[in-house]
């Protein structure tokens, strides 16, 4: 047994004192212990493994337990003395919120779901950072231009440019890259209703929907249980938390200077690489050599296809592409999240892939009446719906045009996406009360009484701490204007229903966050919410629009905060700082949303309305958002009243809420087994993975899982420890900063798509040479 012990500071705490790990492939030996100092946890740029580093056999362990991924992935260094508040943070805090806010809309209108990756912006910033510490005139001694040791010139450049300015820069840019929500109601409205929202509201909702949901998730009883503590790991934020040491920290180690060599090496090596699948041979998006064997079998393109949006399954594809392979700028990974969350993830995916078949081969649902792969809805001989013929001059429902016009229907992969993200809510709700709420109880209990041992933390203790009143007081400002809004956009959603949509987003926020901040994965409530809204305002689809969007993106933006506070604690950036870049970036994002959002969708009106567009321009999320409007808020007692097709659907919440069940009396008898390490949240979320998009990747993205999460976190620790996520933030960047290139110089960014001419691999049609089943 070892007798090891984890030092934090001068206090010893036993493994077995702290939260369980919810990151673990095997469960922590309760009595193992760790001696270690607190400098030897700090230091992660030696050349060799240290003791902390090391097994009772001698040899470096696995990175395992969410102790694990604090003390040895992560620096404690921090110097509180580093200015902020510079001139070069906040130049380059607004240009890049503007592009990246720029670059963010246009992402939401590509046929797959990608976003502005926050490693793109972290790259790009230090490289402006460090030509700005040069060109700036400053007292420092690395400015080419020396100037007296003023106040103001220690403002315009006080020496390097350091890691707190280089945060709070990507923090800032980061959160104003997101594309609203209120976007797909603003598209929505203009592509089928015919409406523009007026411009100041417009804005004003952007705003209000933006930021309501950091009042609802800043107070410190969530802050207490999602920010401070150690089982709060937030996987996801681990490459870009390496990356910020590899450029800023441990300069002088031999083994930071290789590793920094190492990330620019694949970072320019993937720049290049994707210029190939992205726009020279897109056939290596997805190589499918049973669409090769038969380019004309419908069925081959269902199953092989999937380099195309809306086209196929992807099944054995081969995606040399890493913007689909790699996590795309989002929150899952093949190279970063946990073994455990994926192996749930790509257990629906399976299920996913042969329910799919198997539905259109039966015919379930009138399915072969529509495309395979769709998110519109469809009158029953599989033209596409008028939605506008059933509804009155206001937006909302006539019973008499609906009779004469008949219910829609929906395509079965869209139909089973509404059911496992149904089923998902009740999984969520078991799941977080069975696995994690003794942990968060007590958390939530000692709040006052004990202090967080986390070592970020305690680090932290020299900054002050913001108050829970700067939350509260932007909640009720924004709730004031979103109310407002509400009302001066003729929404038709009523005062009692909007605060009924903030309470549901509240009680979701630890739910979800606990999920998030653990295995690094928190798929969306909007389906629940569309379905909470059209039980309590029927025949308004609109008014669904905006009950969904203050149900659900309040979720949304809390997460965003807590995972931002969280990475200002791994980097020792100061709460107030969080907490301003945060807010200003989400007001100049939503201002810039509105504006280029306009942009495309007057430029691109006709592709957007497509159901599988180009594979540059895509209006599938819109697609989406609006059928779900139409199904459950004009017909969600009509479509899923008992006795039509789509009955059963509200009842598959019921189905969630006792799935997790038999896993966890599975776990309490048989705790050797496994069977807590199925994360049936993520698993039945996942039931509809494959419904729309490019699919093309799903296989290669599983053997990257596999190589990178059981065999080098296994058998090759060590360099698992050094580069692995090193390597992730390098691939993703690299991929980020070409597709932005490629966007703005031939993809149509710009307003000119300029296409690669013809050839073996770049055919027209669909670039797998998988049959074209749609225009």
């Amino acid at each position: 047994m070892s007798k090891e012990k984890y030092q934090v500071d001068e206090k010893v705490v036993p493994i077995a004192d702290r939260p369980p790990s919810l990151l673990d492939d095997k469960a922590s030996d309760p009595k193992a212990e760790v001696d270690v100092s607190t400098t030897e946890i700090g230091e992660v740029f030696t050349d060799g493994p240290r003791l902390i580093d090391l097994g009772h056999d001698g040899k470096e362990r696995p990175i395992d337990t969410d102790v694990d991924y604090s003390t040895r992935l992560l620096s404690l260094e921090d110097d509180p003395t580093l200015p902020i508040w510079t001139f070069r943070m906040w130049f380059l805090s607004l240009g890049l919120s503007c592009f990246g806010a720029v670059l963010g809309q246009i992402f939401y209108f590509r046929p797959q779901t990608i976003t502005v990756s926050q490693l793109f912006l972290q790259i790009v910033s230090y490289i402006l950072g460090k030509i700005l510490e040069e060109v700036i005139p400053g007292p420092a001694v690395n400015s080419r231009i020396r100037t007296p040791d003023s106040r103001f010139w220690r403002f315009m450049n006080p020496g390097p440019f350091n890691l707190k300015e280089h945060v709070a820069i990507t923090i800032m840019a980061s959160t104003a890259s997101s594309s609203a929500l209120a976007i797909s109601i603003f598209a929505a409205q203009d592509l089928y209703y015919h409406v523009r929202p007026n411009a100041a509201v417009g804005i004003f909702t952007l705003i209000g929907s933006q930021l309501i949901g950091y009042g609802l998730a800043g107070e410190g009883i969530t802050r207490s249980f999602l920010v401070y503590p150690t089982f709060a790991v937030y996987p996801q934020l681990i490459p870009s938390v390496q990356l910020f040491d590899a450029l800023h920290r441990g300069q002088a180690a031999v083994m930071q200077k290789k590793r920094l060599k190492f990330f620019w090496i694949i970072f320019v090596g993937i720049f290049f690489w994707e210029w190939f699948p992205e726009y020279i041979a897109p056939t290596l998006t997805g190589i499918s050599i049973f669409c090769l064997a038969n380019r004309h079998s419908a069925w081959f393109t269902r199953i092989f296809g999937g380099a195309a949006g809306n086209e196929g399954l992807g099944v054995f594809s081969i995606s040399l592409d890493w913007a689909y392979v790699g996590s795309g700028g989002g929150t899952i990974g093949a190279l970063f999240t946990p073994l455990s969350t994926q192996l749930s993830l790509y257990g629906g995916c399976l299920v996913c892939i042969i329910a799919f078949c198997a539905c259109y081969a039966a015919n379930t649902w009138n399915t072969q009446n529509f495309p395979f792969l769709t998110q519109l809805l469809f009158y029953k001989n599989g033209t596409e719906y008028d939605q506008l013929a059933i509804l009155n001059s206001d937006f909302t429902l006539n019973k008499d045009k609906l009779a004469v016009q008949g219910l829609p229907w929906y395509a079965a992969s869209q139909l089973l996406f509404k059911i496992s993200r149904t089923m998902y809510i009740g999984a969520a709700i078991t799941h977080f009360f069975l696995w994690h709420y003794k942990t968060v109880y007590g958390i939530i209990r000692d709040y006052k009484n004990k202090e967080c041992d986390d070592v970020h933390y305690r680090r932290m203790k020299i900054y002050r701490e913001i108050s829970n009143w700067w939350y509260i007081v932007i909640l009720v400002i924004t709730a004031a204007i979103s109310l407002g809004t509400c009302y001066a956009a003729k929404s038709g959603l009523p005062w009692w229903a909007f605060l009924l949509a903030l309470l549901f987003a509240w009680m979701f926020v630890p739910i979800i966050g606990t999920l998030n901040a653990t295995v690094g994965y928190a798929p969306s409530i909007e389906n629940m919410v569309q379905m909470l809204g059209g039980a309590l305002v029927p025949g308004k689809p609109v008014a669904n629009m905006y009950f969904t969007m203050y149900g659900w993106n309040p979720v949304t933006q809390a997460l965003n905060l807590l995972r931002d506070l969280k990475l200002g604690q791994y980097t020792k950036l100061p709460p107030l700082v969080t907490f301003t870049v945060q807010t200003i970036g989400t007001i100049v994002g939503g201002l810039l949303n509105f504006v280029i959002a306009r942009v495309v969708i007057g430029s691109q009106r006709e592709i957007l309305l497509e159901v599988q567009g180009t594979n540059v321009w895509s209006g599938q999320q819109v697609q989406s958002y609006n059928s779900d409007a139409i199904s459950w808020g004009a017909l969600g007692k009509p479509l899923y009243a008992p006795g039509t097709p789509y009955a059963f659907v509200p009842y598959m919440l019921l189905v969630g809420l006792l799935f997790p069940i038999p896993f966890w009396l599975l776990h309490k008898k048989y705790p050797k087994v496994g069977f807590n390490l199925v994360f049936t949240p993520v698993l039945v979320a996942e039931l509809g993975f494959l419904s729309v998009g490019i699919n093309s990747a799903v296989f290669t993205r599983f053997g990257v899982t596999i190589f990178s999460q059981y065999y080098l976190r296994k058998y090759r620790a060590t360099w698992f420890r050094k580069y692995n996520f090193l390597l992730s933030a390098a691939l993703d960047g690299g991929t980020s900063v070409m597709i932005f290139v490629y966007t703005f110089a031939v993809g149509g960014g710009s307003g000119k798509v300029i296409p690669f001419p013809n050839w073996a691999l770049n055919p027209p049609g669909n670039p797998d040479y998988c049959k074209r089943l749609t225009k």
